[in-house]
């Protein structure tokens, strides 16, 4: 039997943004594990390395003069200038994997992403969010990759961050990462459910004969009440 319904095939492109520390990382990386129609976009950056992270895994990792010299070639989506240092989406890749029906995924910082959605509005934008600001401090602490002066810095970035979280269409509290796994591939599942996919209604020879059925057995129950 055809199916009643013809939805679209293409994938979704999906931006998570948050403050630094909120742990969307921690989240898209358990996402990924779980969830195997996603792909992670790796972003590029000008920043060096941290302790532990690894080329076209974490960043794309480019000299000053590369990422501008990329900017000049439009190889970018966006790209913006962040504590000093520049991050961009690069277009390689992202639209093939869509058409193919596989969702895109975007961990970028907030001006990238309203960038994103000046391009791509039907995008689904879905802002990470720590349970609490002490919280949020203490997890930049742990970390151990930034001095004071830094740490400072981010911290008074987040609470200018957290004002754009009405631009977003979800927001997701990370208290604990496994419930807010949960929640975001929730949400990644119900947009495929989404009445502005339907392509098109079908109703095949079986669905019509049934129809009739049931608008000839209205009919006589008219006929036989009056």
């Amino acid at each position: 039997m055809n199916e009643i319904i013809k939805t679209s095939k293409k994938g979704n492109l999906i931006v998570i943004s948050g403050p630094s520390g909120a742990g969307k990382d921690t989240v898209v990386e358990q996402l990924l594990s779980i969830n195997t129609n996603t792909w992670l976009s790796i972003s590029a950056t000008s920043r060096a390395p941290r302790k532990g992270e690894k080329e076209g895994v974490n960043y794309y990792y480019l000299t000053r003069k590369e990422f501008e010299d990329k900017i000049s070639k439009g190889d970018f989506f966006e790209y913006a200038e962040y504590n000093g240092n520049y991050y961009g989406t690069l277009k390689s890749g992202i639209i093939d994997k869509i058409n193919s029906g596989i969702d895109v995924i975007l961990v970028i910082e907030i001006q990238g992403a309203l960038k994103i959605k000046e391009l791509f509005p039907n995008a689904v934008f879905i802002f990470i969010l720590p349970p609490s600001m002490s919280e949020l401090r203490r997890r930049l602490v742990l970390r151990k990759t930034e001095d004071k002066e830094k740490i400072i810095k981010r911290f008074k970035t987040a609470y200018n961050e957290i004002n754009e979280v009405t631009k977003y269409n979800y927001v997701v509290i990370n208290d604990n990462v496994s419930d807010a796994v949960e929640k975001v591939n929730s949400i990644l599942l119900s947009e495929k459910c989404r009445v502005d996919r339907i392509e098109e209604v079908y109703l095949g020879n079986e669905e019509e004969e049934i129809h009739e059925i049931l608008v000839d057995k209205e009919l006589e129950n008219i006929e036989l009440s009056l």
